[in-house]
């Protein structure tokens, strides 16, 4: 998977493409904290390119205002990492440092990170904007189910996302990046058919993230446990946590793996 092929299946008009290169002096002076992110973005980015910019007048999309924030603008970027590159701290540190929500790729080497993040204005610092909650990605390797990203880059379409406004547009990338990472757990790649549907998965993907991490440390408990009665317990606990496993993977669009 490549960052051609994921703006080649958005299907962006004419009209929105950018093709900028970025100077990482830009990201350094506005997105860099502390001296350790500014070596990060200069040692660990490549290059940046600004692939395209999705406004009213480029998309035929309205912009989106309410109390909280002011959607004028999509950006769509790319960054080629050097080896070793930490993608998702660089990744966030580009979210907070363009005032615009932003559809992020990532490559290093033969992996593509994406990454969406909403935005917010600060509440305490006039025209600045925040990340609005947690920032959210998936990782594709090479060997990943080509099925799947091909399902998965039909359904970033621009004709196959919601047009109501900009920030509804952004929601509709976000859920459907939630619904490739259901998709890579479950192996059928189905887009959500609400949002209150897509919410529901994205709850259900960080329970199972949740679920796998702490089965994980009971089989290790099981494995080093001498007395029986405590190998019971903990067999017990095995057994209900894979049930509930089982359910919040039904929430994913299947009832196992």
């Amino acid at each position: 998977m490549t960052p051609e092929q994921i703006l080649s299946g958005m299907r962006l008009p004419p009209s929105a493409m950018v093709n900028q290169r970025v100077p990482k002096k830009m990201l350094v002076e506005s997105g860099a904290p502390t001296a350790a992110d500014k070596r990060l973005i200069s040692d660990g980015i490549e290059d940046i390119h600004w692939l395209a910019a999705l406004k009213p007048v480029t998309v035929g999309i309205p912009a989106y205002q309410d109390a909280v924030r002011d959607y004028l603008e999509i950006a769509v970027l790319d960054i080629n990492l050097r080896p070793l590159g930490k993608a998702s701290r660089i990744a966030e540190l580009v979210h907070r440092a363009i005032p615009y929500p932003t559809f992020l790729t990532i490559r290093c080497e033969d992996e593509l990170c994406i990454s969406l993040a909403h935005k917010r204005w600060a509440q305490n610092e006039a025209d600045k904007t925040v990340l609005d909650g947690d920032f959210l990605e998936v990782s594709l390797d090479s060997s990943s189910q080509p099925d799947l990203l091909r399902q998965f880059t039909s359904a970033l379409s621009l004709d196959q996302q919601p047009h109501l406004s900009l920030h509804a547009l952004y929601q509709g990338w976000m859920d459907t990046v939630i619904a490739l990472k259901a998709a890579l757990i479950t192996g059928v790649f189905t887009a959500s058919l609400t949002p209150e549907q897509a919410a529901a998965r994205h709850q259900a993907l960080l329970h199972v993230k949740k679920l796998q991490a702490e089965i994980a440390r009971i089989k290790a408990l099981a494995a080093k446990e001498k007395q029986m009665s405590r190998q019971v317990e903990l067999n017990m606990a095995l057994k209900r946590l894979e049930k509930e496993k089982t359910e919040q993977l039904g929430l994913l669009g299947m009832e196992n793996t």
